[in-house]
């Protein structure tokens, strides 16, 4: 099992020596987040305090997974990088380069080792090519598939 609070202090540090402005303002303790299944992280601003939040499917994750993560929450702390824009970007580049990690505006299951534990409730199959597209959501793809085509421009049909 993971020790959040001690990877963090190593991604703060790592971040430092490369003259990345993380805040000094960081709750020391990572919060376990047991109902995230779409996300892997989020960093939430208290006033000038910021907290991070990692899903509980890290705690099982390989390391490397867990400090990229934090690492990517980390860098949200730094001014003018609440989004994922140029600044941003570029410290993530920084980290990537220095540390080996794949840091992108977001990551995959497979990308992470963890496995995909998102509920799948609707699936709507490509009728040219056979791909799936799967959601947990009844979201406008699954109400209105006569609305979208598939990247072959095939029609989607919904299977369930």
């Amino acid at each position: 099992m993971n020790d959040f609070d001690a990877l963090l202090v190593r991604v703060l540090d790592q971040a430092r020596a490369l003259k990345i402005p993380v805040s000094a303002q960081i709750r020391p303790h990572v919060t376990v987040n047991r109902r995230a299944v779409t996300r892997f992280g989020c960093c939430i601003r208290w006033g000038e305090a910021f907290e991070i939040e990692l899903s509980q499917r890290l705690l099982e994750a390989a390391e490397g997974a867990c400090l990229q993560t934090l690492a990517h929450e980390a860098l949200h702390t730094c001014p003018g990088c609440r989004d994922h824009g140029q600044r941003w970007k570029a410290y993530a580049a920084r980290m990537n380069a220095a540390y080996g990690y794949a840091i992108a505006r977001t990551g995959t299951c497979q990308a992470l080792g963890v496995p995909d534990v998102r509920p799948e409730r609707y699936r709507l199959v490509c009728q040219s090519c056979g791909a799936q597209f799967c959601r947990a959501r009844a979201s406008a793809l699954v109400r209105h598939p006569e609305r979208y085509r598939c990247k072959c421009g095939g029609a989607l049909k919904r299977v369930y």
